[in-house]
């Protein structure tokens, strides 16, 4: 194994803290990619099946989330997510537990400045904001917990 022993002791500090703050951004990048998602296009079509969805068209691996058209048990035709990492599933008809002011409150909160265009749709919340690298990105969040599902550069 190689040693850093070449680099200023202050420099190792410094490339130290670079690698571990960039370790959680290049894990939630792998997580984006549909191979690298939990589940896989046939669980999440065997999950909703079971959960009473039918008639499921073009399923597809988009902004962290899996997405299809699909029939509802109630027999309506609803914009379906799936949540890879841990099976949730949003329907448009969903109805959220945050306002729009507590969506920015909790992206304020994660480190983001410059929030706008909050909206709620097909069952998850979308926000564009600043990253504190003062990069632009999209934003999406999960209805029911607010938790952060997936963020890309705008």
């Amino acid at each position: 194994m190689q040693t850093l022993s070449f680099i200023r002791p202050s420099r190792k500090l410094w490339l130290l803290s670079l690698a571990m703050a960039a370790t959680p951004l290049l894990a939630q990048a792998q997580a984006q990619d549909p191979a690298e998602a939990a589940m896989t296009e046939p669980q999440v079509r065997a999950l909703l099946t079971e959960k009473g969805y039918t008639r499921m068209d073009d399923l597809d691996f988009e902004d962290g989330m899996w997405e299809t058209d699909a029939t509802s048990a109630d027999g309506n035709r609803v914009d379906v997510r799936v949540n890879p990492a841990n099976g949730d599933i949003k329907a448009e008809a969903l109805v959220s537990n945050f306002s729009e002011n507590d969506i920015k409150a909790k992206l304020a909160a994660a480190g983001y400045s410059k929030v706008h265009d909050v909206d709620f749709d097909d069952g998850m919340w979308k926000a564009e904001a600043e990253r504190a690298d003062g990069n632009d990105v999209e934003i999406h969040l999960d209805a029911t917990s607010g938790a952060i599902v997936h963020v890309e550069n705008d």
